[in-house]
C-alpha cells in the first residue's frame, strides 16, 4: 500500500487506476480546490491509459508545476487518514518527510494524523480507506 508516497507493508492494498495513494489524491484535490482549478479527476481521468498505475507523487508534482502555483507557496498542510489498518503511527514521520520532499516545503509545515471509524461503516470494517486534506497557501512576495 502506498500512502503519502511511502510503501507501507500491509496484507491488503488499495484499488485504483493509479497507485491509489489516497493521501496524495486528497492533497491534490486540496491544492486544486484552493485555486479553483478543478479536481483530480479532471486533471488525471481514470479513463485515460496515461495514468494507469501512475505514481501519485508524480501527479502531485505535475499539479505543483502548473503556472497557477508559481505565485503561491504552502504555509501548511493538514491531512487526516481514516482507516482501521494499517496502523499509521509508526509511519507518520516518514510520510510527513516524504510529503514535504514532494511539496518542496519543510516537514514542520506538514501534518498527517490518522483516525479510525470505530468499526462503523466500510472504513470501520476495514473495507475502505479515506483521506482529507486542507492546505493554506500564501501569495509569494519574491
Amino acid at each position: 500500500m502506498v500512502l503519502g508516497g511511502v510503501d507501507i507493508p500491509c496484507v491488503f492494498g488499495l484499488d485504483g487506476h493509479s497507485d491509489a495513494d489516497v493521501l496524495i489524491h486528497a492533497i491534490i484535490d486540496a491544492l486544486l480546490g484552493a485555486l479553483a482549478l478543478g479536481d483530480i479527476g479532471q486533471w488525471f481521468p481514470d479513463t485515460s491509459p496515461d495514468y494507469l498505475d501512475a505514481d501519485s507523487g508524480v501527479l502531485l508534482k505535475t499539479v505543483l508545476a502548473h503556472e497557477a502555483f508559481r505565485s503561491w507557496r504552502i504555509v501548511n498542510l493538514d491531512c487526516t487518514l481514516f482507516a482501521e489498518a494499517p496502523k499509521f503511527k509508526p509511519w507518520r514521520k516518514v510520510v510527513c518527510k516524504s510529503l514535504a520532499s514532494i511539496l518542496g516545503c519543510n516537514e514542520n509545515q506538514v501534518s498527517v494524523k490518522a483516525k479510525t471509524n470505530e468499526k462503523l461503516d466500510s472504513i470501520g470494517e476495514g473495507l475502505a480507506i479515506a483521506a482529507s486534506a486542507i492546505v493554506l497557501l500564501e501569495e509569494r512576495n519574491d
